[in-house]
């Protein structure tokens, strides 16, 4: 069945394109379907692989066929299966960045880069160029081949060799994987920076959610070829609804509880963990819902929004005050996790200095402390 959006006409100049899709693609028993509208700027698509986002962009790009739907970048419809309209590829003026950027290897940056210039004039194709590799500061490797530069330098070629075309839109497929944290800083804010003056719809694919909060303005979220989400980083990623949101963000402690009184005045309510296996009732307070008493609900918690202490706190604003048992600590890295046993097993994310000055081992009594807001209620699908 075709999914059919409302036909959407060109800004200004200077505000761009809106980017419409939407579209019906299925691959075996794979089916990507998805209606969603990107503005100018940075979109993020979001979620665990498998879930479309290549697929999608291969459909934006015309390397896949929808099997139906539509679309459209302003005005100008790049496929729309009613109207038997499906623009080639190569005419639909999008850029695209592929995880393994695909850089010619007998041919030097300039050459990468002036690759879809060559129906320009030779001058103004070097202008160009010279132009894009300026702006991305590599104009001093433009006689070098792909392999006598770094992969931060080969992402930056990749990316200026996209945008010296003047897309109407561009593609970035993972371009940033495999890079260390200062070489992926510096590209991430040289995109922002070309985004800025530039305002096309980037659709950006990534599991990194660091890139999601540097780079973007909106999020999708994809999970089994449907789009899940959509949003503000902040409203779909830092406060998640839906609990394969939760997991992929990194909420670490999820529970099922029921709900067993409701504090109208104070904004919050009482939620029994059913998990629990302790003598009594173990409770949170969670925020309050549009739930009654005896509902079931489902409970989220980033282990990095827990408190430990040592000794029962006195005169704290936290509602949520837990007596357990230090089970294990496990070294990650520059973070120590944590497992406490309170009845049900909470993860806690703690710093190494943390461990050592409040002298932690296994066994040892400990208090767990979690705000009331950091309780995160969530939708199973």
């Amino acid at each position: 069945m075709a999914i059919v959006v409302t036909s959407l006409t060109r800004r200004d100049a200077g505000a761009g394109a809106l980017l419409s899709v939407a579209i019906r693609k299925s691959l075996g028993k794979f089916t990507l379907d998805s209606e969603f509208i990107a503005p100018p700027g940075i979109t993020i698509l979001f979620g665990a692989s498998g879930s479309g986002k290549t697929t999608l962009l291969d459909c934006l790009a015309g390397l896949r066929k929808p099997d139906s739907g539509r679309i459209a970048i302003g005005d100008r419809v790049l496929f729309d299966s009613e109207q038997g309209i499906d623009i080639p590829a190569e005419q639909r003026n999008a850029g695209y960045v592929l995880q393994d950027l695909a850089l010619f290897p007998h041919l030097s940056v300039g050459a990468n880069v002036e690759y879809g210039l060559f129906r320009l004039p030779v001058r103004e194709r070097r202008e160009r160029s010279q132009a894009i590799l300026e702006c991305f500061r590599i104009a001093d490797l433009r006689d070098r081949k792909p392999r006598q530069i770094s992969g931060g330098q080969r992402q930056r070629v990749a990316l200026a060799r996209s945008l010296v075309t003047n897309p109407s839109i561009l593609l970035l497929d993972e371009p940033l994987s495999g890079l260390d944290a200062p070489t992926r800083s510096r590209l991430i804010d040289d995109l922002r920076a070309w985004n800025d003056e530039h305002r096309i719809p980037m659709m950006y694919v990534t599991h990194a959610r660091e890139e999601v909060f540097a780079l973007s303005e909106r999020v999708l979220v994809f999970e089994d070829g449907k789009l899940l989400a959509q949003g503000s980083p902040y409203e779909v990623l830092q406060a998640p609804q839906h609990e394969s949101i939760a997991e992929l963000t990194g909420v670490e402690n999820l529970f099922d509880g029921v709900v067993v009184a409701l504090h109208e005045s104070q904004g919050t309510m009482s939620c029994k963990l059913s998990d629990a296996v302790c003598e009594g009732q173990l409770q949170l307070e969670v925020p309050l819902a549009a739930a009654k008493p005896g509902a079931r609900v489902r409970i989220g918690i980033r282990a990095g929004d827990i408190i430990l202490a040592t000794s029962a706190p006195k005169d704290i604003s936290a509602r949520n005050v837990l007596s357990g048992r230090l089970v294990a600590l496990t070294r990650r890295d520059i973070t120590v996790i944590a497992q406490v046993d309170c009845g049900v097993l909470f993860e806690i994310h703690l710093t190494p200095v943390a461990v050592t000055s409040l002298q932690l081992h296994a066994e040892r009594q400990v208090w767990v402390i979690i705000k009331t807001h950091s309780c995160l209620l969530l939708r199973n699908q």
